[in-house]
């Protein structure tokens, strides 16, 4: 008892340093309903990622993989281009200074970055064909996601996480690596995809190339189906013998 006693005293003449994980760490002003609202939209990165991750064990698609690798590496140019330039983030008048450099912002260049990408999926390398509904939907995709990136880069403002500065650079740079990595991978590791899901660990892990089917939803949705009546026929045919 005596030498916990003792190990207490010592705690406290030697408090420890205590640092948070920053990572989904997001402050707004209290009682702004318009920052509360800012401070989950904010979160859109950390949501991203997840569902890459979830499409990816589910389906196994090797665009989506090249996808979420592009993502990575903007990620870790980022990280790169802060270290290198050292510019801070705006002060907030609070008690707190900030860790991490603040140029560019790695949430508007990961959200522009997915923008820039997405849309160039969706009207370049998606399945065309003359129904208007379809299109339609592939525009408003496009619009949705930059108006997410909008509103993402303008949080990042708001709650003074970032000077405008820092925000426009980190949206032009995610615009340009997007743009740069959809180019990469539409015309130089797209030819590589059937190499890859044909090869021997391809097959282990069961990734796919899925760039020749036109419609990808409805074609898993009709093998499904047809799957599935085909078993339903034969489990119907042994009950009748």
């Amino acid at each position: 008892m005596a030498e916990e006693a003792v190990a207490d005293e010592s705690d406290l003449f030697n408090p420890l340093d205590w640092k948070p994980v920053s990572f989904t760490h997001v402050e707004f002003p209290k009682g702004d309903f318009v920052g509360f609202i800012l401070a989950w939209v904010s979160l859109s990165p950390f949501i991203l990622i997840i569902s890459f991750m979830t499409l990816i064990v589910f389906r196994r698609d090797l665009h989506t993989m090249a996808f979420l690798v592009g993502l990575g590496l903007d990620e870790i140019l980022n990280l790169l281009i802060k270290h290198a330039i050292r510019e801070p983030r705006p002060l907030r008048g609070r008690h707190n200074l900030y860790t991490e450099y603040g140029m560019p912002s790695s949430h508007a260049q990961f959200m522009w970055f997915f923008s820039s990408y997405f849309t160039l999926f969706l009207l370049v390398r998606l399945y065309r064909n003359q129904s208007l509904i379809d299109d339609l939907w592939k525009c408003v995709s496009a619009a949705l996601s930059v108006f997410m990136a909008l509103l993402v880069s303008w949080s990042r403002v708001y709650l003074r996480y970032h000077s405008i500065s820092q925000v426009l650079c980190g949206g032009f740079l995610g615009c340009l690596l997007g743009v740069l990595w959809f180019g990469t991978v539409h015309f130089v590791l797209t030819p590589f995809f059937p190499i890859i899901s044909n090869s021997p660990v391809g097959e282990i892990l069961m990734v796919r190339d899925s760039t020749l089917i036109p419609h990808v939803m409805w074609f898993e949705y009709t093998c499904s189906r047809s799957e599935a009546r085909s078993r339903q026929r034969k489990m119907s045919s042994r009950k009748s013998q």
